[in-house]
């Protein structure tokens, strides 16, 4: 009947805690709304994706190639996001532990005088003992296992664990678009490099025609049919591009520098192919479907794993509010001399416990810590669609770039060809005295913008590949 009494309280017991922890505060968590068109545009209706092409089949230049080997090695922001990964793979380790039994072994000494007038000390007076003399300090020498465990009847320790591994996840994933803006960056750097060689050869090419045409002129003086003026005006045109050569020497320098540091290295020159630069054919890239960037682009699938982890989060945070059970247990040796401490089976002792607790007064901070999840499930939605709005407007915008880049560059290079002529022209006609020597120093003059412009474009042209490449999602398989 007593037996049956116990039971009855304890279990009206477990019921109020229970129902004390049902008071949750009532939070709704955001359903993330993935919306996308079924085609970037009615013409680009494809399957096929560049995005899956790996980086060395997409790259076809052998040095680009091996700067990009090298900087996937040594890049320092690399390095330290793998080591993050690791991190987070030991999180899991650490949080899988947490649901499995604790078991330490352990020993302990020492020992305790009780007063004569207390009722440790009345106790030992009664003691068969006392007569012989009780000693005056009593031992305690301790010996054995010691285990504790907290049963996850909630699943709030294995939705932790869950939470670490989409944590980890989404690392990974954090790694791969690292690995697409360093392929991307390099890329770009190496193209830049190649553009100011190319610029500084059409620099050099100019001189030499400014100083054919120096020569011209001060021939002609000598034959009275030109003057100071024009001499001066042509030297003054040498000396400008001859000091614009040092400004894109400078520019080299300050790009190779960047481009090393991609590389994790000190500066050193940068061995690339120029030659042909103005002959290269943009690559053509299939661009598939909107719903193919959902797996293609690793920040997207960043967000969506930091979005999964921070909905089971919310779960975790509300298990704060239930009963936790917990058991505790040990076996080993206890004695009062330490002569006596492995005498079995006399000092052999062994303890069990059972622990419920639940949160009853003051529940502020785990009031905090579920609206602060429900907060950042939230906002992991909103980070997560606005991912994906985000890739799906630089696919679009480099679509229509590629395409209004190669109509400006085909207009460009209609006009270098009509400058260049009109070099040849003006120069033959100043010789037969039929134009002015300004007529042929401005038209040099345009042509060197006009072949600037044109490298500038192809420039542009091969970057809007690149960026096409990256933001489709390509750049981080190997």
């Amino acid at each position: 009947m007593k037996k049956t009494k116990t039971l009855h309280l304890m279990m009206l017991g477990l019921m109020g805690l229970i129902v004390q922890a049902c008071g949750i505060p009532d939070l709704t968590p955001r359903k993330e709304q993935v919306s996308l068109p079924d085609q970037f545009k009615p013409e680009l209706a494809e399957q096929a994706n560049t995005s899956e092409v790996k980086w060395k089949e997409f790259f076809d230049d052998p040095y680009l190639s091996s700067l990009i080997d090298i900087a996937l090695v040594n890049n320092k922001e690399i390095n330290i996001v793998m080591q993050r990964i690791n991190a987070a793979q030991n999180e899991i380790q650490a949080r899988r532990g947490a649901y499995l039994p604790f078991v330490n072994v352990g020993t302990s000494a020492g020992g305790d005088k009780v007063g004569k007038y207390t009722r440790n000390g009345a106790v030992e007076d009664s003691l068969p003992l006392a007569n012989q003399g009780f000693p005056t300090l009593v031992g305690d020498y301790q010996f054995g296992l010691f285990s504790s465990w907290e049963i996850d009847v909630w699943k709030k320790l294995r939705n932790a664990t869950q939470v670490a591994v989409f944590e980890y996840m989404a690392t990974t994933e954090g790694k791969n678009f690292v690995l697409t803006n360093l392929v991307s960056e390099v890329a770009h750097a190496y193209y830049e490099l190649v553009t100011l060689d190319n610029q500084l050869e059409n620099l050099e090419q100019n001189i030499t025609i400014q100083q054919n045409g120096l020569e011209i002129v001060k021939q002609l003086q000598f034959f009275a049919r030109s003057s100071t003026l024009a001499i001066k005006r042509y030297e003054a045109e040498v000396a400008k591009n001859q000091s614009k050569r040092f400004e894109i020497k400078q520019q080299i320098t300050v790009v190779e520098n960047r481009l090393n540091f991609l590389l994790g290295r000190t500066p050193e020159p940068i061995q690339r192919a120029s030659k042909g630069f103005m002959e290269m054919k943009p690559k053509f890239l299939n661009v598939g479907i909107p719903s193919q960037l959902l797996k293609n682009r690793p920040d997207i699938r960043q967000a969506e794993l930091e979005l999964a982890a921070a909905k089971l989060n919310i779960d975790v945070a509300r298990a704060n509010f239930y009963p936790s059970f917990g058991i505790r247990a040990g076996i080993g040796f206890d004695a009062f001399a330490l002569k006596y401490l492995i005498n079995t089976p006399e000092s052999l002792a062994a303890s069990i416990a059972g622990d419920l607790t639940a949160p009853l007064v003051n529940k502020n901070a785990i009031i905090a810590e579920y609206k602060n999840a429900n907060a950042h499930q939230i906002q992991a939605a909103y980070e997560y669609e606005q991912s994906i709005i985000n890739a799906y407007t630089e696919v679009l915008n480099q679509v229509s770039n590629i395409d209004n880049l190669d109509k400006n560059y085909q207009l460009k290079r209609k006009q270098v060809d009509a400058l260049v002529q009109s070099i040849d022209v003006s120069t033959q006609l100043f010789k037969s005295a039929r134009t002015d020597y300004l007529d042929v120093l401005l038209t040099q003059r345009d042509a060197l913008d006009a072949k600037k412009d044109i490298i500038e474009t192809k420039q542009k042209q091969i970057n809007a590949t690149l960026d096409l490449y990256k933001a489709l999602g390509g750049g981080w398989r190997q």
